[in-house]
């Protein structure tokens, strides 16, 4: 195909790193179109979120339809999504417009700890909006909360978890290990047609702020490119390793600072 034009739906990240601001310039590196549509306005930076400020939900349906309308998405990333009334509204957009692919990250804590998606919205979450997606993307801590269970600490507990994930509705799990020990970072993505083991080596900084944005929304931009899904998921974790180990020439902020999205052009 084509330039594909790739739909985020996220929350902000004034500091670059995460959100919508990593979301579009992933798409613009993998040479995707970048579209937006704004589900949240956060204070934040490398250190930590400050506050969050929602606009109302009928100002979240009216940008989807806006956009929906006039430019088609040929993939879509769900990102930061904050309550469950926003919840419901991407997900009746969804069944309006039927984009191809749809990658939903389940923001729900950053990683300065803040809490990003209300504790009450994560049923919401995983009854109304793992159904209509087509790959969702939880790390561990994420998994655990979306099942109401311990977080994991083995690459075979991460086969249980990804198993119960698809259970609830899921279609497709990308399983992060990000948070596991050892000296490679081992995701797992689990289809109906079987399990992917991906590994990279682990990089050694302390820029990590955004990788599950960066890891979702390259997903969604390869994805319309491929004939399935195993193919972009590991092109998307091949690019987001080399982001993260050219992150350490950047110099942003005063606490985890972001990956370096453009490391293949400047």
């Amino acid at each position: 195909m084509g330039i594909p034009n790739v739909l985020t739906i996220a929350g902000t990240d004034p500091s670059g790193g995460a959100g919508i601001q990593a979301d579009l310039k992933t798409f613009s590196a993998l040479g995707a179109y970048g579209m937006s549509v704004i589900t949240a306005l956060v204070a934040q930076t490398t250190t930590g979120v400050s506050s969050v400020h929602a606009p109302p939900p009928g100002f979240l349906a009216d940008q989807l339809d806006t956009l929906l309308t006039d430019v088609p998405a040929d993939a879509v990333k769900i990102g930061m999504l904050g309550d469950a009334e926003v919840i419901r509204v991407v997900a009746a957009a969804l069944d309006r417009y039927r984009p191809p692919y749809v990658v939903l990250d389940p923001v729900m804590v950053a990683k300065s700890g803040d809490r990003l998606l209300a504790a009450e919205a994560v049923a919401a979450l995983r009854d109304e909006l793992l159904p209509r997606v087509d790959l969702i993307t939880p790390n561990l801590p994420e998994a655990a909360d979306l099942l109401g269970e311990p977080e994991v600490k083995t690459e075979e507990e991460m086969r249980g978890q990804a198993d119960r994930l698809r259970a609830l509705g899921a279609s497709r799990v990308l399983l992060k290990g990000g948070h596991l020990d050892g000296e490679a970072s081992v995701d797992l993505l689990l289809t109906g047609t079987g399990a992917t083991w991906l590994s990279a080596p682990r990089v050694a900084t302390r820029n990590t702020h955004g990788t599950g944005c960066t890891l979702s929304s390259a997903i969604a931009a390869l994805r319309p490119r491929y004939d399935g899904w195993p193919e972009p998921v590991r092109a998307a974790k091949e690019y987001l390793t080399a982001a993260l180990n050219a992150a350490d020439r950047l110099n942003v902020g005063h606490g985890r600072g972001p990956v370096h999205h453009f490391h293949a052009i400047w």
